[in-house]
């Protein structure tokens, strides 16, 4: 059966009556066939390698039934070369397999791209939970199922994927998470970790606005009007930075009621206008101003809203946010938008979790080194970088960013160079989707 347009429940039943709890789909690394561990897989396996636009010749995708939650469990890990994979663990509702799928592949290599040009020794990965449809997502005891099955998924694969918090993830599901694996960042600060990155992810999105602003030669941010489809956790940070370099005016549109609650509440007094919309409401592309940012999900660049925007700049917090990178990338280039790749904008929150092992204080000029207008590889001359790249060859932006992205993640680790690739073949070899099968 084709399980690539069924739902994800529908897959968790046809593993269960073929008696098993993990599979897994991985890239040969001399062929570059595409083959799966079960034929339950097989036609997740063959859409995949059919795919050319989120499917990159990734290592390897594996999936688990947790045992206690009943949830399917998915890691992505795109390329390894520059190290291990890592990336956050998303806990989000899809409709389909191929939804579920995708998201993983298209936000791990979005993870691949946004450390090889922060010049971080990691690769590409990401986590993605499929909630369970009638489930209650919020319930305390259910998360704590999920993501003690998470940590043991993670503890599974031995380090090939190292995961931290993404959306649908908490900081107390990472101190759950943590209990079980040492195979994550982004750990709570009272467990001895580097905590929430919101900050600094908002912190580094409104560098990167400030350098489309400067590219343009309008001026900085005092004065302008910043647009943003999403209000939450970053989004909240950001209005705070935004409201400090004196920005005339914020419009935001926001589909959590609570969330937008506390957004005013925290600025009471500042000239933003935050505005609750129902789920399929695009009305915020239509918002004037100078600065739009796409701030909650992936995929709103598209064919139905880029011809809405009526700002110069796009940059936000959201991953993965052209629907198809190449051809919504021209499509803003045609209409004479300047895109900040958000793999380029977005990287604070990886940088500041992911090396955690090597020890943390306050002010850390390695982390913060990120902000500033002179590092090579910070956000501000990165952009830069792109920005002339992009004007010399007449190609867009995100079409140099993720061309120097993948040149940058081809360069070996100087000391566990290609080690997830090497982890993935061990556990192929070993039987790792045998192990623990349901009865």
């Amino acid at each position: 059966m084709d399980y690539w347009s069924r739902s994800v429940d529908e897959l968790i039943d046809a593993m269960k009556s073929n008696g098993l709890r993990r599979g897994y789909i991985v890239t040969d690394p001399g062929t570059h066939q595409v083959r799966a561990s079960h034929p339950v897989f097989d036609s997740v396996a063959k859409a995949i390698a059919a795919d050319t636009r989120d499917y990159r010749r990734h290592e390897g995708s594996f999936f688990e039934i947790g045992p206690e939650s009943d949830h399917l469990l998915s890691a992505h890990v795109h390329w390894t070369k520059r190290g291990q994979a890592a990336g956050g663990v998303r806990y989000w509702l899809y409709d389909t397999v191929e939804g579920f799928v995708r998201d993983g592949l298209r936000l791990s290599r979005g993870m691949g791209q946004k450390n090889a040009l922060a010049g971080l020794w990691w690769g590409g990965g990401k986590g993605v939970v499929a909630r369970r449809k009638g489930r209650n997502h919020t319930d305390p005891s259910v998360r704590r199922a999920v993501y003690r099955d998470y940590g043991r998924f993670m503890t599974s694969l031995r380090g090939c994927y190292i995961t931290a918090e993404d959306a649908g993830t908490t900081p107390d599901d990472m101190a759950v998470l943590f209990s079980m694996t040492r195979h994550t960042t982004c750990i709570p600060e009272s467990l001895g970790g580097s905590g929430n990155p919101s900050i600094l992810t908002a912190t580094g999105v409104v560098v990167a606005m400030e350098a489309a602003l400067d590219h343009l030669g309008k001026g900085t941010l005092e004065g302008k009007t910043v647009v943003m489809q999403g209000l939450g956790n970053v989004a909240s940070y950001m209005v705070g930075d935004l409201l400090s370099r004196k920005v005339k005016r914020i419009v935001g549109a926001e589909i959590d009621e609570a969330m937008l609650d506390r957004v005013k509440k925290k600025y009471p007094n500042a000239p933003l206008e935050a505005r609750l919309v129902g789920r399929e409401d695009t009305s915020i592309f239509s918002e004037p101003g100078d600065v739009f940012a796409p701030n909650a999900v992936g995929a709103v660049l598209n064919p139905a809203t880029i011809p809405m925007i009526r700002t110069a700049i796009v940059c936000g917090a959201a991953n993965n946010q052209l629907a198809d990178p190449q051809r919504d990338a021209k499509a803003l280039h045609q209409r004479n938008v300047l895109y900040v790749p958000d793999f380029l904008a977005n990287r604070m929150g990886i940088v500041n979790a992911a090396n955690e092992q090597y020890g943390m204080f306050d002010g850390d000029p390695t982390i913060y080194a990120h902000l500033d207008k002179s590092t090579p590889w910070g956000i501000y001359k990165r952009a830069m970088e792109i920005f002339a790249r992009a004007k010399t060859s007449g190609r867009t932006p995100a079409e140099e960013a993720s061309d120097l992205a993948d040149e940058l993640s081809q360069e070996l680790h100087p000391i566990w160079g290609h080690r997830g690739q090497q982890i993935i073949h061990h556990l192929v070899k070993s039987g790792w989707e045998r192990r623990e099968a349901l009865t």
